[in-house]
């Protein structure tokens, strides 16, 4: 688990993780979030929402808010960050 702020404006590259879920529970803020496969699918996640991304579903997190926006971050894999999978040709789909 860890404590995760975005700032206002922040997008994170489009990406998966290839061998473990993830759950997310914003503290603060909003979220835009578009996920599946060519990001078709879209939420907004405020304060008090969880939501959970299952193992190998691309995803692209985005402060479209003028207002931090803080989460917990609960993972499966201890040592998550080696099976992030950048995906830079979904990148352009969100605009």
């Amino acid at each position: 688990m860890h404590l995760l702020t975005m700032p206002p404006g922040a997008r994170a590259k489009a990406h998966m993780h290839e061998n473990h879920e993830t759950a997310i529970y914003v503290l603060s803020g909003e979220v835009h979030t578009w996920y599946g496969g060519r990001l078709e699918h879209h939420i907004v996640v405020k304060a008090g929402d969880l939501f959970y991304i299952p193992a190998g579903v691309p995803h692209l997190p985005a402060n479209l808010s003028g207002a931090p926006s803080s989460a917990v971050i609960a993972r499966t894999d201890p040592n998550e960050q080696e099976s992030v999978v950048l995906l830079p040709e979904l990148d352009a789909l969100v605009a």
